[in-house]
């Protein structure tokens, strides 16, 4: 059956019988797919029955879907023409892993961050409006994604208007991890008050045949859900809440969606469902199994940064109970699982909120704690006003181990973090270190725990070759590291672009420089350097625009000096997704393009 549906249109063919069979075929389908490419297993499981149920009753692309951080939209991109290309998902000139505007006029707005589904589709909701067309906008959002800021601003703008606006809450009790925060709770108190929605429809099917009080059951059913539930934050703040209902049952779904398909007013429809559904291995380790490597990955024994991170975060805290460790929602990608579980008095999750997470890093740090925000790089974008405003300017003492920086693979452009030293180089007060290994990082994150004001240490996806890094050690602030010593060339690496420079620089005679820091530059190394070799070359996995080459550029702009200097980095454009080793190649930072570079 699976073959034959081309576009959402070949399923509105079918009776609910056979909807049920494509979605176990879907399902089979993502599970045997899925473990071959790599990619968010149990949150696509977990939403079949939905996104079929939604291209039965809707017509895409005039009705628009907007996916929250779009990890959920397998099912949504086989039903939409894309099945023939599901193999090439999450590779390189393949499929993105996430809803793409450039993929498919049914992905009516990009995601990869989480939080702005309902933002887009109030967006596109009032856009129908003011263009006068009849189309239906639909959000779907998870409840660890509720939990996100932007998600409550737009709740408030929606129920301020009368836009014709479905809103999804695919409640799974998750987010990556095991979702956290009042919300949560708040869901599942709407969920254990089932006994007030079979009340509510028997008792005014009852007394409709009673007008008087029919109207009087009507005007005080507020007051009646008052008495049973907690509020309904949904309802006061004046979106229609309906629910909840179960997310596998399609019948259900269908049915439902049919009849808020009707209605024009700002509504939200809650729906229970349970991530990794229909695998059982998935069903019971939800966190494991929300994203999976493709099968013939080979696993390192070598140590992830994320894992040196976590084993100094709990080496660290044995001797200090002043260390307090902060999440936005990221607990086991930064490595803090076992921290949790150790130090549960010094550990906090706040949920999907990195503006949040840094600002109430820093009011720990005015009471003489000492915070540490573990972040990746690409949703500290999202708390870049709060690092300014709120950490920087007041010079408080809060370390950032910025995770993920540089480029990530297979979660392409909306993951990559190919612009933090370019957003943070220009902060005042901010030290940035770039660790070229695991020993470095650890030396780094004592440097930084032990250093006042604020300070970022970044590190790449992925496992160092060292596997031996703990230490005492710190590393003087500002200070790089000749690593080879050449002739006519000097290579500055930054990072963890060290190793392919020092392949380059044996092939060259060239001077390799661990610099180390990226805030304060090594400025006597750079110049001492700049004044003994014939070409300079910066390499940098970072946006050559305003990033590490460019402050070395400036340093010798301010000097005068004129020795060549070439910038090696990622280029000004969103990168591509794919095996980090060929994206490395592509955009020049492999040993060969050091080469190159230096001999074009």
């Amino acid at each position: 059956m699976l073959d034959s549906i081309k576009s959402p249109q070949d399923i509105k063919q079918l009776d609910l019988d056979q909807l049920q069979s494509l979605v176990d075929e879907i399902r089979a389908f993502l599970i045997e797919n899925i473990q071959k490419t790599g990619g968010h297993l149990a949150p696509n499981l977990g939403t079949v029955e939905l996104t079929v149920a939604m291209h039965y009753v809707f017509d895409t692309p005039d009705d628009s879907f907007v996916f929250d951080v779009g990890h959920q939209a397998y099912t949504h991109k086989i039903l939409t023409g894309r099945l023939d290309k599901m193999h090439t998902l999450r590779q390189k000139n393949g499929l993105s892993g996430f809803t793409k505007r450039s993929e498919s006029e049914h992905d009516v707005f990009g995601a990869g961050h989480s939080s702005t589904s309902i933002s887009a589709a109030l967006g596109i909701a009032i856009g129908n409006k003011i263009n006068r067309v009849e189309k239906k906008s639909i959000a779907v959002i998870g409840d660890g994604a509720l939990t996100g800021g932007m998600s409550f601003e737009a709740l408030n703008h929606a129920g301020d208007s009368d836009a014709d606006l479905l809103i999804v809450l695919n409640d799974n009790d998750m987010s990556i991890s095991k979702n956290v925060g009042a919300m949560n709770k708040y869901l599942t108190k709407l969920i254990s008050g089932k006994v007030y929605s079979t009340m509510k429809s028997k008792s005014l099917g009852f007394l409709e045949k009673m007008p008087m009080v029919h109207e009087f059951a009507k005007r005080s059913e507020e007051h009646i859900k008052g008495m049973v539930l907690p509020s309904t934050l949904f309802e006061e703040l004046s979106i229609d809440y309906f629910g909840p209902i179960d997310g596998h049952d399609l019948p259900m779904l269908v049915k439902t969606l049919q009849n808020l398909k009707q209605l024009k007013m700002p509504r939200l429809l809650h729906i229970i469902t349970k991530k990794g559904y229909g695998l059982e291995t998935a069903e019971n380790d939800p966190c494991k199994f929300h994203g999976v490597a493709p099968a013939q990955t080979n696993n390192s024994t070598l140590p992830s940064y994320s894992a040196v991170f976590g084993q100094w975060l709990l080496d660290m805290a044995k001797n200090d109970q002043q260390l307090m460790a902060i999440t936005p929602a990221m607990c086991t990608g930064s490595g803090m699982s076992e921290f949790e579980t150790k130090f549960p008095e010094q550990y906090f999750d706040v949920g999907i909120a990195e503006q949040h997470a840094v600002t109430f890093a820093g009011g720990l740090a005015t009471q003489g704690l000492k915070p540490v925000v573990a972040i990746y790089s690409t949703f500290l974008q999202r708390g870049y006003d709060q690092l300014i405003h709120d950490i920087a300017l007041q010079n408080l003492n809060v370390v950032f181990a910025i995770d993920r920086a540089g480029l990530v693979g297979a979660d392409g452009a909306t993951h990559a973090g190919s612009f933090d030293l370019s957003f943070l180089r220009c902060i005042p007060n901010l030290v940035i270190m770039a660790p070229s290994n695991a020993s470095e990082l650890y030396q780094m994150l004592n440097t930084a725990y032990h250093t006042s004001g604020p300070i970022c240490v970044r590190y790449p996806r992925g496992a160092s070759l060292i596997e031996d890094y703990t230490s005492n050690s710190t590393i003087e602030i500002g200070k790089g590291n000749v690593t080879r010593f050449g002739s006519k060339i000097a290579i500055f690496a930054f990072g963890t672009t060290l190793d392919q420079a020092l392949i380059a620089g044996e092939e060259l005679d060239a001077t390799v420089v661990d610099m180390r820091f990226v805030k304060p530059l090594d400025e006597t190394l750079i110049l001492k350097l700049s004044q003994t070799h014939q070409q300079l070359i910066t390499v940098e996995d970072n946006a050559t625009t305003g990033g590490a080459g460019s402050g070395v550029s400036e340093l010798l702009h301010t000097h005068k000096i004129s020795t060549p200097l070439t910038l090696l980095g990622l280029p000004d454009s969103f990168t591509e997704q794919g095996p980090q080793e060929e994206l490395y190649a592509l955009y020049g930072l492999d040993s060969e393009s050091i080469i190159q570079a230096a001999q074009s």
